[in-house]
């Protein structure tokens, strides 16, 4: 009988206003501006041997904003964006629906955590979510992971406008990736 390899963790990134600058709906491949510490804060926990997955809702397929192919060209240009920057992320999970059409997979539900954790063989209550919306946040803890609240995108306004109201509060708050990386790697 083979022998089982334990779970391990991973870090969960959101992708618009985590790794690349918050633009609405990215609607068109140039629109895609990766964060320019983006790279060396991925290949940090690439070199911790760190697994790193995007999570990403994309309701713009479902609005017909753009097609489903674009979000692939976008993780593409991505994908290739990371690599010059010797970084690479081991998978990325979108939700296409809207919060209407009360999908599994769409954030703050679990869905694209579970699914991850499944193909990857991994343990989310070892994992961090990072990202700019409460959303992320209340992934992260529904999964019985942590969050980190990055202040990039959409971050600070939710954090100051909104934190108050919040059931559950970030388990840290940073600057950006580079320094919830930095958290991360020293917890």
């Amino acid at each position: 009988m083979p022998e089982a390899h334990p779970l391990r963790g991973a870090i969960f990134l959101d992708r618009d206003g985590t790794i690349c600058e918050e633009m609405g709906y990215v609607n068109h491949v140039d629109r895609l501006r990766i964060f320019p510490f983006a790279a060396e804060a991925i290949r940090r926990l690439n070199e911790a041997r760190i697994p790193v997955i995007v999570l990403t809702n994309q309701s713009g397929v479902a609005r017909n904003i753009f097609p489903e192919s674009l979000v692939h060209e976008v993780h593409k240009k991505m994908v290739s964006e990371l690599a010059a920057g010797g970084a690479h992320v081991d998978g990325i999970y979108f939700c296409p629906h809207k919060m209407e059409d009360d999908c599994e997979c769409r954030k703050p539900n679990p869905g694209l955590l579970d699914r991850a954790a499944r193909e990857h063989g991994l343990d989310l209550a070892a994992s961090w979510v990072v990202g700019d919306r409460y959303a992320d946040l209340e992934m992260a803890h529904t999964a019985g992971g942590r969050g980190i609240l990055v202040m990039t995108g959409y971050g600070r306004g939710e954090y100051e406008l909104h934190h108050a109201r919040w059931p559950r509060q970030p388990d840290a708050l940073a600057a950006d990736l580079t320094e919830a990386v930095r958290r991360i790697l020293n917890d």
